[in-house]
């Protein structure tokens, strides 16, 4: 694959936290060298408005809007050229720009710890990337993108790595539900030679794949550096045994990273451990 490395350091909660910056710490790391990535450079993706519209319930929404008109353009750039886009967030708000970006009928390889199937009603912070999935599968707040009707297929959405939320914690928030359609793998599922078997399963077929990966997936233990880190997740050998059989399937058309908080990582030696792997599964 001919990876072109494009920057959108979108950050969904307009308070300039550290994911505005993960995509510059990774390439710092070297990155885009150890692929042999084509450099796309980057999109005006900020949101810099910190307030919640109160008729859609997100975050700077129109900022949102333009940063999500701006990255679907270079996303569709870049594919017509031939190349692979793989797309630094940012955090997860990148994904309805993203995938508006793709041409129709594709499955979704969603790797996060969170469903993110929020809407601007339920979010708890109002965070675009609270409610990514539910927008992209057009079960989010209406008027966030510029058409109408889902990005994404329910049925070619599969969920993986997530945390089930433990009804006995008794916190007040609501139990998300989900398109009853999107195929779900909770991280339990995926943890030694299962992970692997969930791989070459979802590799097989034909129909072109978009990857995702929120980098919240792993657990915290090995990747601390997170602005949502969730306990229970995947450590760096099940995430690779995982992704490697998608990466070689002959399917995947592009991919995006999201929430890598640079902030949480002052000597730079996660961004070395991302940049790291992503090169070990994605180089030719």
């Amino acid at each position: 694959m001919r990876w072109s490395v494009l920057d959108a350091p979108l950050d969904s909660s307009g308070r300039g936290r550290g994911e505005r910056r993960a995509p510059a710490a990774l390439r710092s790391a070297g990155l885009l060298g150890r692929l042999g990535a084509a450099d796309a450079g980057a999109v005006d993706a900020g949101i810099t408005d910190p307030v919640r519209d109160p008729e859609t319930g997100v975050i700077g929404v129109e900022h949102l809007r333009r940063a999500t008109r701006a990255i679907a353009a270079r996303v569709t750039e870049l594919l017509d050229a031939g190349h692979s886009p793989l797309v630094l967030g940012g955090d997860c708000a990148i994904l309805p720009g993203t995938l508006q970006g793709l041409p129709a009928g594709f499955d979704l390889w969603f790797l996060d710890a969170h469903l993110d199937f929020e809407d601007g009603r339920t979010s708890p912070t109002g965070e675009a990337a609270d409610m990514d999935l539910s927008i992209v599968t057009d079960h989010g707040p209406a008027g966030v993108l510029d058409r109408e009707g889902p990005l994404v297929d329910p049925d070619q959405v599969h969920v993986l790595g997530h945390r089930p939320r433990d009804p006995d914690i008794g916190d007040g928030l609501e139990a998300v539900r989900v398109d009853p359609a999107v195929h779900l793998v909770p991280a339990d599922g995926l943890r030694g030679p299962d992970a692997a078997a969930v791989g070459r399963d979802l590799a097989t077929g034909t129909t072109p794949a978009w990857l995702h990966l929120d980098l919240d997936v792993l657990d915290p233990v090995v990747l601390p550096a997170v602005s949502y880190p969730e306990p229970g997740g995947l450590d760096w050998a099940d995430l690779t045994a995982l992704v490697g059989p998608l990466v070689r399937s002959g399917r995947l058309i592009g991919m995006s990273v999201t929430d890598f908080n640079a902030d949480e990582d002052p000597d730079g030696r996660h961004a070395e451990r991302i940049a790291a792997v992503l090169a070990d599964l994605l180089a030719d």
